[in-house]
């Protein structure tokens, strides 16, 4: 086994095309398709379904995915550390849930990026997908919420997948809304108050109640609104007066002054209305220096943010 098959491996999972891999390699098709059999053939095992529609990874494949990139990964660092690589590119992935503070620290880690070229990713998804691709190396590092509903199977699901979390900030619950909503200038708000508007919410398809990344996730809302980004959430603020609940705190420099954080007065158990924000990563992960300054960055924000606030939307 080599490093430029393990390579390969990763091309084409990540094209899911022989063709597609071997352009984006500089390589001859013949080459690619006689080393992936080689691969196989040493490992007694089929890694991609070959269909009319492309490569597709087996179960095996999907096994073997992960380790291929950490070997990637590792092997980048101990050069960029020890060794010469001429003008390779910096790169960096983070897979978060929708928190503009991830994408503040990302814009600060950019613009501070020392490498005269890079190829970065940060992925605004749902919450199954951001720990699938932390997992999978797809991203190095992954930005998700734990509280008393969700802790227990999602720290179960992490372990399961040799991932680690690592807490950022405490905070209470907030309702996340437009300045001009009939409830902007309430001291707090309590669920019954929000009754006569909808609630928005990011679609999480067909994943159980603890992948939601709001809270209060298993209450009966009579109007409901499933969304797949913030911007349109922001804009159903306005245009329906609807609300999220969250932990509260506003990059006014990316989302407008037009939204404020109202103190939400929650109902039940008080852990159902407190997160604990923190990011994902492999365990045993070395971080690429670009990953070290996105946490710091991170961190750096959210000291930055005033105690009682203490989160983010």
């Amino acid at each position: 086994m080599t490093l430029q098959q393990l390579r390969y491996v990763i091309a084409i999972a990540e094209t899911g095309s022989l063709g597609r891999a071997a352009e984006k390699l500089f390589v001859a098709q013949p080459s690619l398709t006689n080393a992936l059999k080689d691969l196989e053939k040493e490992l007694g095992l089929v890694l991609f379904l070959r269909t009319s529609k492309g490569m597709t990874l087996t179960t095996e494949g999907l096994r073997f995915l992960p380790y291929a990139r950490q070997v990637e990964s590792q092997y980048l660092n101990l050069m960029e550390a020890f060794g010469k690589i001429e003008r390779r590119k910096a790169s960096f992935a983070v897979s978060t849930q929708h928190y503009s503070f991830a994408v503040k620290a990302f814009v600060e880690m950019t613009k501070q990026a020392e490498a005269a070229e890079y190829e970065l990713a940060i992925r605004e998804t749902r919450t199954q997908e951001v720990i699938q691709d932390v997992s999978s190396l797809r991203s190095e590092i992954g930005v998700i919420y734990l509280n008393e509903s969700n802790r227990k199977p999602l720290l179960k699901l992490l372990d399961q997948e040799g991932l680690r979390f690592h807490p950022l900030i405490s905070c209470g619950a907030f309702v996340y809304l437009w300045k001009e909503h009939p409830l902007a200038s309430r001291p707090s708000i309590t669920l019954e108050d929000l009754r006569p508007w909808p609630c928005l919410a990011f679609e999480q398809g067909d994943a159980p109640f603890y992948f939601s990344e709001e809270l209060m996730s298993t209450e009966k809302y009579s109007r409901l609104i499933y969304c797949c980004d913030r911007a349109t959430v922001l804009n159903l603020m306005v245009g329906l007066n609807g609300y999220t609940l969250c932990s509260g705190i506003i990059c006014e420099e990316l989302s407008g002054v037009d939204y404020i954080a109202v103190p939400f007065a929650g109902a039940g158990s008080p852990g159902d209305a407190a997160m604990e924000i923190g990011y994902i990563d492999r365990r045993n992960s070395v971080h690429t220096a670009l990953g070290l300054l996105y946490i710091e960055e991170m961190k750096k924000y959210l000291r930055s943010v005033p105690a009682p606030a203490g989160g983010e939307s």
